[in-house]
């Protein structure tokens, strides 16, 4: 059953559609009126009756619009435009109304063509749905619509098609081109294990993947929503040029009456009039904001309102968590150390068994690190784990303890005075240390760290160039560990051993209101912090709901280096809205120059300002312009799609 609210958008998509044919239409009718005046060919009274009869039908929406302002207390730039028609009615300026009529006509159809194409690059993700679903039910295949898979079942995807929903892959091994939802330029590798994301397109291997998101709880649907959201929260110059209507509007009423009372001369009055009309810049603004969203969204990064993306270009403070922001969040054996007639070859064969039967970060990474090293095989009996202190079995006789000092010390193994100072130095240099005990002597230690992200201090470093003075990291890790990360990246500020609620007051001693904090995180025990700052950055955000939702701009990829690109795409963005405010008040300072010169009358002005509305439009319109742009420039040395040329 299709729910109200997708009615409604298949409502509200007919109606632009719609809405653009029917203006097309009027403005073929428009200009067809204009040419036959001007070449004569209509006799004098079938002339006036077209014109009239053509300006009556191009000002009625015009009129409804304005009706449903005014009934909500609110004055829209409309009111100049109806005023400005009726006066060029009642001066018999017929041919100056049809230029309004097609003046308004054309902006009408510009903006539904700008939203247009700027939600395409939403709307075209939904092109992205398969049609139809294959499901393995033990050795049989078969074939549903999409809306019929349920959670556990398991998909089958082939080469060339579409992941129909969230999960993870159970057997095969595949190369998935993730850009239509991350913005990523190259297709991973993905295996047994390892997440698939609805939308995502297989390009060579076959795939087998239990569905644990459907429907509207899959990344590409969450998208969707996010920006459609988007469009309600406005930023403050958009918000600005809504005010400006309204103030602008009493004004230009006010002068024109004050105009007339000084002159009595309708047709100055008219001129003015059509002069200072500004749809164009009621137009024009908003479409700035949309195209960027739309361009940002595009590249994997979901902006919730314009409100957020103005706000970006003030930013002055980031604030970080370290694991998963900074850090891969994945810890990697970087040494083993033994002692005693122990070597590393024997270490491993007997460490690698007890790994294997835990879950434990830390376990994990000593099982891929062995892995690699290629041990003698070996077999674990009674194995035992102590949660967040260690694990024990039997391996080839021999009792093997992994796990933390005190674990190993409360067992009764005795740590030297120069085993120590090794374990030390290491724990001093960031290192999370794990020792390994056989019958009850110290057999050596592994040094785990967690990866710094490729690429981590050129994104901070050019971060501060774009005048973000002040990234602050936070971490829930040891002071020693904390300050290893942050020096290799080059933050001074930091804050270790911090729980969920400690990081928020950290965050809130930056907090000013004449600049912009940002908070970025990736998982959900970020989601207060990112909730709390100016503005909160979800990293990776497609796999966290928590996040998503906390946060006000979500980078679909796992991508810190889309950030300073949002930073660039806010300034842009501002530097058009401002540029269009620039451009329609000079055209409007020269119109009126023309119109007191005596130059323009109102049928002049009419043409005046029927040419002077695109400039600013079209100046917004070069937004849209920017994924093609970054399309053809490709990635950045470092691989990171480019938001902005």
């Amino acid at each position: 059953m299709i729910k109200l609210k997708s009615f409604k958008k298949i409502e509200r998509d007919l109606k632009n559609l719609h809405l653009f044919h029917s203006n097309n239409i009027l403005m073929v009718a428009l200009i067809v009126a204009l040419v036959a005046h001007y070449t004569a060919i209509l006799p004098s009274n079938a002339d006036t009756f077209v014109l009239s009869a053509i300006t009556l039908v191009a000002v009625t929406p015009v009129v409804w619009r304005t009706a449903l302002a005014l009934k909500k207390k609110t004055i829209s730039i409309d009111l100049l435009v109806i005023v400005a028609l009726f006066a060029s009615l009642i001066a018999k300026e017929l041919v100056s109304a049809v230029f309004i009529s097609l003046m308004l006509t054309s902006s009408r159809i510009l903006a539904l063509s700008t939203e247009d194409q700027a939600r395409r690059a939403i709307q075209s993700l939904l092109k992205l749905k398969p049609q139809k679903v294959r499901v393995k039910h033990g050795d049989r295949i078969e074939e549903i619509s999409p809306e019929n898979v349920q959670k556990g079942d398991i998909v089958v995807v082939e080469l060339g098609e579409r992941v129909p929903v969230d999960g993870t892959i159970t057997n095969g091994t595949a190369t998935v081109d993730q850009s239509s939802l991350t913005g990523e330029s190259l297709p991973l590798e993905k295996k047994g294990g390892d997440s698939a994301l609805s939308s995502t397109l297989v390009v060579s291997g076959n795939l087998e993947i239990r569905a644990e998101k459907v429907g509207k709880e899959t990344a590409l649907e969450k998208i969707i929503e996010l920006v459609e959201k988007s469009e309600v929260n406005k930023s403050k110059i958009s918000t600005f040029s809504d005010n400006l209507a309204i103030y602008y509007s009493i004004v230009v009423v006010l002068g024109t009456a004050l105009i007339y009372f000084y002159t009595h001369n309708l047709a100055l009055i008219l001129s003015v009039i059509l002069i200072v009309s500004a749809e164009d810049i009621a137009i024009a603004i908003p479409l700035a904001f949309v195209a960027a969203i739309g361009h940002a969204a595009k590249r994997g990064a979901v902006i919730k309102g314009g409100n957020y993306l103005e706000a970006l270009r003030r930013a002055k403070v980031l604030v970080v968590d370290k694991t998963g922001t900074l850090t891969k969040g994945k810890l990697k054996i970087e040494n083993v150390f033994t002692f005693g007639d122990m070597d590393k070859k024997r270490l491993l064969s007997l460490v690698a068994p007890i790994a294997a039967q835990s879950n434990h970060p830390a376990a994990i990474a000593l099982l891929q690190f062995v892995e690699t090293e290629n041990p003698t095989h070996q077999t674990a009996h009674s194995f035992e784990e102590q949660s967040g202190r260690g694990m024990q079995a039997l391996v080839d006789g021999i009792k093997v303890m992994v796990g933390r000092q005190i674990y190993l010390e409360d067992a009764g193994i005795m740590i030297d005075p120069n085993q120590l100072n090794e374990i030390v130095k290491e724990e001093e240099n960031g290192a999370n240390v794990t020792l390994v005990g056989c019958d009850g002597k110290l057999a050596g230690f592994f040094t785990l760290l967690d990866e710094i992200k490729p690429g981590t201090k050129e994104i901070l470093t050019e971060m501060k160039q774009l005048g973000v003075s002040r990234i602050v990291m936070l971490s829930g890790d040891n002071e020693k560990i904390a300050a290893r990360v942050a020096k290799e990246v080059g933050i001074t500020d930091f804050h270790a051993d911090l729980l969920p609620e400690n990081k928020i007051t950290y965050l809130k001693k930056y907090l000013h209101h004449q600049h912009t904090v940002i908070a970025a995180g990736d998982g959900v025990n970020d989601a207060a912090l990112l909730s709390a700052a100016d503005i909160g950055v979800a990293m990776g955000g497609i796999g966290a709901e928590t996040t998503i939702e906390s946060a006000d701009i979500v980078l679909m990829q796992d991508d810190l280096a889309k950030l300073p690109e949002l930073i660039k795409l806010s300034r842009f963005t501002i530097g058009v809205a401002y540029e269009d405010l620039a451009i329609w008040a000079a055209v409007n300072a020269l119109g009126l120059y023309l119109v007191f010169s005596g130059i323009l009358l109102p049928t002049g002005a009419a043409i005046y300002n029927f040419a002077g509305d695109f400039p600013p439009l079209l100046n917004s319109i070069r937004l849209l312009a920017l994924h093609k742009k970054a399309a053809k420039k490709g990635s950045t040395n470092s691989g990171h799609p480019q938001l902005v040329v």
